[in-house]
């Protein structure tokens, strides 16, 4: 199903047993929101770290204004608006919609108060019981799947989030203690993977949800290439560190140096020297940094200077789809509830394709060809930042479980890192 498909004007009728289906994952997303904030005091939903972020109260609200703008109030009768000024509190950057409240001064909004949006939850939660109960058409069933995904993109980002912003704090407090009984091990040792060139089909074949901007499928020219085994870790990125690599221009693109230089990069995001290492801020706390673990919270740039340091490249998206074709969409993620990245197995193969970080892949975010953003709104979601951002792929210890696919297109800005964001190295064959 695609976003591109989500305004349909027959009156279709979706099955019961689908119906069924939809309205449990529904409900457990909705459950899981919850859940994710429930660690946090009120006054930690309320903060914003920096600009990219957002406070966790924002996005318990903002998904759930998703589906009172775009389902409830078009398509339940009856339906009764919570609060009329939450559109302009709650609107994320949709224009078609109206004004809203700046994203940079988001943590301005100590009105509503969590409770408040608690309640603007509960009041939107009974009305999408309400829309289950009635003879719904297809349409409103894409827009709640729409909708399902869009709210697991928001889980993510509340994650990363509260990383950033108890990562500004002196006291460094972890979001939560260490799920026992993971073991330290080394890195599984780099090896490569080959792959013949040839004219590949990329993109969505159309079976399930995707995201209008995994549409249309079409064809790819690749030339034999080879993947690493695994991501980068932190003891290989430590040694880019330690040989001078964020102070050899050579191996920087002229905005990344630029970059490094007027932020003073010394390392990734949240890395810290210490005694005998390095330290580095997560989810479960201050800790010491895993060296075989991938590294992650670098940048686009960071990740090209490394590759180009390596003597490798980044992967092409279409190189990677291509790669990961044979393999279960499986790894990692929030299911696993390890809320850290963690060291590659030592099985042969490709590990780490789905799940512990997303992959910076050296294509730029842009349509493919014949992409037509959906009419309205909803169109709004995807295609309007197709530029100066990069792709990645792969999901992340931090993506909800159920919401990552071989095709989806993760983008961001070239110079962002505060997402779990790392690497796999590529070279030609």
């Amino acid at each position: 199903m695609s976003l591109s498909n989500t305004v349909i004007a027959e009156p279709r009728r979706t099955p019961s047993s689908k119906l069924t289906e939809l309205h449990d994952r529904l409900m457990e997303t909705r459950r899981l929101s919850l859940a994710l904030a429930d660690p946090l005091s009120d006054e930690d939903q309320v903060v914003q770290a920096n600009d990219d972020a957002s406070p966790t109260k924002w996005h318990l609200a903002h998904t759930t204004w998703f589906f009172e703008a775009f389902l409830l109030k078009r398509l339940l009768p009856g339906y009764r608006l919570f609060d009329e000024t939450y559109e302009y509190c709650f609107n994320s950057y949709y224009e078609a919609v109206g004004p809203r409240h700046p994203r940079p001064k988001r943590g301005l909004l100590t009105r509503p108060t969590a409770a408040d949006v608690r309640a603007y939850r509960a009041h939107v939660d009974e009305a999408l019981v309400q829309m289950f109960a009635g003879d719904m058409p297809s349409d409103a069933a894409e827009i709640i799947e729409l909708g399902i995904n869009h709210e697991q993109q928001h889980q993510e980002l509340l994650l990363t989030d509260i990383l950033s912003l108890f990562s500004a704090g002196p006291l460094k407090p972890a979001y939560r203690k260490a799920k026992p009984g993971v073991s330290v091990q080394n890195a599984a040792p780099l090896a490569w993977s080959s792959f013949d060139g040839g004219i590949f089909e990329v993109g969505h074949d159309g079976k399930g949800f995707a995201y209008d901007n995994e549409d249309p499928r079409h064809e790819a020219l690749i030339r034999p290439f080879k993947l690493a085994n695994r991501c980068v870790t932190n003891a290989e990125w430590i040694d880019f560190i330690e040989d001078g690599g964020y102070a050899t221009a050579s191996l920087w693109l002229a905005d990344g140096w630029n970059t490094i230089q007027g932020q003073e990069w010394q390392g990734p995001l949240y890395f810290e020297e210490a005694d005998g290492g390095y330290m580095q801020m997560s989810l479960l706390g201050h800790r010491p940094v895993d060296p075989a673990a991938p590294v992650t919270h670098v940048s686009y740039f960071e990740a090209d200077a490394f590759a180009r340091w390596a003597g490798c490249r980044l992967p092409s998206e279409f190189e990677w789809e291509v790669a990961a074709a044979d393999l279960p969409v499986a790894g990692r993620d929030l299911g696993a509830d390890h809320l850290r990245p963690l060291p590659a197995n030592a099985d042969d193969g490709l590990t780490q394709m789905f799940g512990d970080v997303w992959e910076w892949t050296a294509s730029a975010y842009l349509p493919y060809p014949g992409f037509k953003p959906a009419p309205g709104a909803v169109g709004e979601y995807n295609g309007k930042f197709m530029c100066n951002q990069f792709v990645l792929k792969g999901g992340s210890c931090a993506t909800p479980a159920g919401h990552i696919r071989r095709t989806y297109r993760n983008f961001f800005y070239p110079h962002q890192r505060w997402q779990f964001t790392g690497l796999r190295l590529a070279a030609d064959a």
